[in-house]
C-alpha cells in the first residue's frame, strides 16, 4: 500500500481495513486523536476476529484449563503439559481455511509452517503432525482442485522440514463448498525446565528479528481471515503467504540451539498479522514497551512502507529479545545456519508500541489498547435450532429396508466419509525420525518418545453433522470421542487442543452453535478431566451467506506408560472372538447408514460421560493388563464398520452374530456412543467377564476372527458376507479413482 504512512487513517479506510464504525470511534477514544495509517493497521489487524478473538473469549472461559500436570495452559502459542521423566509435550491446532480455499497449495504448506512455530518457539522439538481436512461435495466443480492442492501443500512442507504428519481425519461435504477447512495440529518435546515464553521483561534489551526477509506477501491475511467469502474471494490471492520449508528447517535448528544458551528473555513466531501481533504479544505480557526501527527490517522488495513491514506475513520468521550483550552470540550461531538476522529494536518502559521510520516516528501507541483492553463483544445468540427427531415410519423404513449385510456394508465403506484416505496419507512422510509406532490406521496415532519405553498417543476428532443437529450433545461428542481414541490405544488421556470452524458470529443462529457447543465441550473436559491448554477460533467460514457445518474439531494427547501394552485397531489375531463393550440401543438419528444409505437425519445420539469414562477406564484397564492388543472404538457406521476396519487392517476374516432385541440395522449401523470392539483369545473370555462384572461394565461376545470374509448371521438366521478382497477393493477405491478423474 502506497498512503503516506503519517496521513490520516479515516472511517472510510478503517472500513477498508476491516473495523466498524464503532471499532473506528473507540480507536479516536482510545488514542485521543485520529490515528495515521500506520496506527490504523495495526488497530485493523490486533482487533480483528482472528487476532483478538472478540466474539468467542468471554465464552473460552468457561473451558476447564488447569490441572497438576498442566505447566502452560491457552495464552501462549502452544500449550504444555507435564509428561514425566523431565519431559513436556507442547502442543497446538490452528486453522489456515481461508487461504487454503483461495491458494490451496501455498495457504495448507504455510499452514503447516505456522503450527511447527507455534511449537519450536516454545522451545519443543517437533515430532508429529496431524491434518483434520473438510471438503465440499465431490461432485463440485473445485474440490477435486481443493483436494490435490491442500495434500499437496501439506505433504510438501511436512516431508521437507523432516516432521511426520502421523494422522487426522477427512470428510466431504456440500456445505463446505465455499469453505474449505485446514486444521492442522503439531506436537513437540522440550525439557520441562527449558520452556520459552513470548513474555519481553524489562527495558533496553535487544530485540531481534531473524528468518526470511519480509516481502509483501500475506498483507491483512489476519483481516481476509475475519471476513466472510463472496463470489470475489479469489481476487484476494495477494493474501496469501509462500512458504519454505528448507527456510524452516533452518530455523528450527538455529532456534533449538539458541534456546540452548541462557541469551534468550522471550521469543515469538511472526504468524497473523506478522510484525504487529509479535511485537504487541511480547511486550505487552512482559509489561513493557516496545521500540522498532522499521528501517533495519531485512526486506525483500524494494519501497516497502511502514504499513506494509508491519502488516506482512511473510513466512519462516521470529522475533526474539535478549539479553544485552547477548546479540554477538545470536548472531554466530544464526550465520551458521545461514540464516538472516538484525537487531531491529528495543524493549522500553512506555508500555507503548513505537515504530521509527526514517528518523520519523511513525507509530505511537499504548499496547493495552491492542491488547487486553481490545474489543470483546457478548454477541446475541438465540438457542440452536435441533434436529428433528426420526419418525416411527422413518425408524422403520431404516430397519425394513435394510438392503443386506453384503449390500449395505460394500456401499457405505465406498461412500466419500468412510472410504479409505489412503491416496492421502501415502503421500506423507509417517516415519521419519524413525519413532512412528502407528499412524493413519490407528484411532490414534503413536509416536515413541525417543529411546524409551514409553510412547504419545494423538488424535482428531468431530462429528459435524451431530453439531448442528445438536450443538451441546455434538460438542460434548467430539470431545468423547477424542478421549475414546486415545483410550483406544492404551493411552491415558492428558489433556485437549481446540479449532472452533464455525460461520458469522454475527448471526444470532451461528453464535448460538459457537456457545453450545463451546458449553457441551467444557462440560465433557470437565468430566473426563481433560483440560484445554491451547487451542484457535476460526470464524467467518461462509460465502453468500451459507455457513459451513458447525466443526469445533479437537486434538488431544495421551501418555503410554508401557508400550508392550499398546493397543491398535490392526492386531486381530486368527481365532480371537470379538466383543462390543457398552450398551447398544440401536440409534440411527445422524448415523451414516441413515444418511448416505436413506438420506435421513434425525437426532444426534446423547453422551452420557459418566457411561463414557467407566467404559474407557475399564477398556484400558485390558490394555494395561494385556488382555487386550486389538482395540478400535466405535463412531461413524457402528459395530458392522468398526469391525470391517479392523478385518482389513489385519488382513483377516470376522464372523459377526447377533440375534436380540434389536434389529439387524440398529445392531449393525447404530451409533450409540462410549462403545468399543475388542478382540482376545476365547480362553481370556473370563478374565474379561470378571473385571467387567467388577466395573459393573456390560459387554457382548458378537464375533470370531477367521477366515477371508466378513461375514453377519442376524435376524434371518442365515449367514451372509462378503470376501476381504472385494470390501478392500471398494473401500480403496474411492479416491484414487475420484483424483485420477479431469479436472
Amino acid at each position: 500500500m502506497s498512503l503516506d504512512p503519517l496521513a490520516p487513517g479515516t472511517l472510510a479506510l478503517a472500513e477498508e481495513f476491516g473495523l466498524s464504525r464503532d471499532e473506528y470511534d473507540l480507536v479516536l477514544e482510545k488514542l485521543g486523536r485520529t490515528p495515521n495509517v500506520t496506527e490504523l493497521g495495526v488497530f485493523s489487524v490486533m482487533w480483528s476476529e482472528h487476532c483478538s478473538y472478540k466474539s468467542s473469549r468471554v465464552h473460552l472461559a468457561k473451558f476447564p484449563t488447569k490441572a497438576p500436570h498442566v505447566i502452560y495452559g491457552p495464552g501462549e502459542n502452544a500449550g504444555a503439559i507435564d509428561i514425566g521423566e523431565g519431559l513436556a509435550a507442547i502442543f497446538k491446532m490452528e486453522s489456515h481455511n481461508h487461504p487454503s480455499f483461495i491458494e490451496p497449495f501455498q495457504g495448507a504448506a504455510t499452514g503447516v509452517g505456522g503450527i511447527l512455530r507455534d511449537v519450536f518457539t516454545m522451545g519443543a522439538r517437533p515430532i508429529a503432525i496431524m491434518n483434520a481436512l473438510r471438503f465440499g461435495e465431490p461432485e463440485h466443480p473445485k474440490t477435486r482442485k481443493l483436494v490435490d492442492g491442500v495434500v499437496s501443500g501439506i505433504s510438501f512442507y511436512g516431508n521437507c522440514v523432516g516432521v511426520p504428519t502421523v494422522g487426522g481425519e477427512t470428510n466431504f461435504d456440500a456445505r463446505y463448498n465455499g469453505n474449505i477447512l485446514v486444521n492442522v495440529f503439531c506436537l513437540g518435546i522440550a525439557p520441562k525446565d527449558r520452556i520459552f515464553t513470548a513474555a519481553a521483561k524489562g527495558a533496553n534489551n535487544p530485540v531481534v528479528y531473524v528468518g526470511a526477509k519480509t516481502g509483501r506477501d500475506g498483507i491483512h491475511g489476519a483481516t481476509m481471515a475475519s471476513a466472510e467469502f463472496d463470489d470475489n474471494s479469489e481476487a484476494q490471492r495477494p493474501t496469501v503467504q509462500v512458504g519454505d520449508p528448507f527456510l524452516e528447517k533452518l530455523l528450527i535448528e538455529a532456534c533449538l540451539e539458541l534456546m540452548a544458551t541462557d541469551a534468550i528473555i522471550g521469543i515469538q513466531d511472526m504468524g497473523a498479522a506478522g510484525l504487529t501481533s509479535s511485537s504487541v504479544e511480547m511486550a505487552s505480557k512482559g509489561e513493557a514497551g516496545i521500540e522498532l526501527i522499521l528501517d533495519q527490517v531485512p526486506a525483500r522488495e524494494e519501497g516497502m512502507t511502514p504499513y506494509e513491514f508491519m502488516l506482512s506475513e511473510s513466512q519462516e520468521r521470529m522475533l526474539m529479545v535478549l539479553k544485552p550483550g547477548r546479540e554477538g552470540q545470536a548472531q554466530a550461531i544464526f550465520e551458521k545456519w545461514g540464516l538472516d538476522a538484525a537487531v531491529i529494536g528495543h524493549t522500553t518502559d512506555t508500555g507503548n508500541l513505537t515504530l521509527k521510520w526514517h528518523g520519523q516516528t511513525v507509530c505511537d501507541i499504548p499496547l493495552g489498547p491492542l491488547a487486553d483492553e481490545a474489543p470483546k463483544y457478548e454477541r446475541p445468540y438465540v438457542q440452536p435450532l435441533k434436529a428433528i427427531a426420526l419418525t416411527d415410519g422413518e425408524h422403520k423404513r431404516l430397519s425394513d429396508e435394510f438392503p443386506g449385510f453384503a449390500n449395505s456394508l460394500s456401499r457405505l465403506m465406498a461412500e466419500p466419509d468412510q472410504a479409505s484416505k489412503r491416496w492421502i496419507w501415502e503421500q506423507y512422510d509417517r516415519h521419519v525420525q524413525g519413532d512412528t509406532l502407528a499412524d493413519s490406521g490407528s484411532d490414534a496415532a503413536i509416536v515413541r518418545l525417543y529411546g524409551s519405553r514409553r510412547a504419545l498417543a494423538m488424535t482428531c476428532d468431530v462429528t459435524p453433522r451431530y453439531v448442528e443437529a445438536d450443538a451441546y450433545e455434538g460438542g460434548k461428542q467430539a470431545v468423547a470421542e477424542a478421549w475414546r481414541n486415545l483410550t483406544a490405544v492404551g493411552a491415558k488421556p492428558l489433556a485437549v487442543t481446540d479449532n472452533l470452524n464455525f460461520g458469522n458470529p454475527q448471526r444470532p443462529e451461528i453464535m448460538g452453535q459457537i456457545v453450545h457447543a463451546i458449553e457441551g465441550m467444557a462440560e465433557a473436559c470437565r468430566d473426563l478431566d481433560f483440560p484445554v491448554i491451547s487451542g484457535n477460533v476460526s470464524l467467518y467460514n461462509e460465502t453468500n451467506g451459507q455457513a459451513i457445518l458447525p466443526t469445533p474439531t479437537i486434538g488431544a494427547v495421551g501418555l503410554i506408560d508401557n508400550l508392550e501394552r499398546r493397543a491398535t485397531a490392526d492386531r486381530l489375531a486368527q481365532g480371537d472372538v470379538l466383543v462390543l463393550v457398552g450398551d447398544a440401543s440401536g440409534h440411527l438419528g445422524q448415523s451414516i447408514y441413515a444418511r448416505d444409505l436413506f438420506k435421513l437425519g434425525g437426532q444426534a445420539p446423547k453422551v452420557d460421560l459418566a457411561i463414557e469414562k467407566k467404559n474407557g477406564d475399564f477398556v484400558r484397564g485390558l490394555i494395561h493388563e494385556g488382555l487386550v492388543r486389538a482395540c478400535h472404538d466405535i463412531s461413524d457406521g457402528g459395530v458392522a464398520v468398526a469391525a470391517a476396519e479392523m478385518a482389513l487392517g489385519s488382513d483377516v476374516g470376522v464372523a459377526l452374530g447377533y440375534q436380540g432385541e434389536l434389529t439387524d440395522a440398529q445392531f449393525l449401523y447404530g451409533e450409540d456412543q462410549a462403545r468399543y470392539l475388542v478382540a482376545l483369545p476365547s480362553q481370556q473370555v473370563d478374565k474379561l467377564d470378571a473385571r467387567a462384572r467388577g466395573a459393573g461394565v456390560n459387554y457382548l461376545v458378537i464375533g470370531d476372527v477367521g477366515g477371508r470374509e466378513i461375514s453377519f448371521l442376524g435376524a434371518s438366521g442365515v449367514r451372509e458376507g462378503v470376501n476381504l478382497g472385494e470390501l478392500r477393493h471398494a473401500h480403496e477405491s474411492w479416491l484414487p479413482t475420484y483424483m485420477k478423474k479431469a479436472h
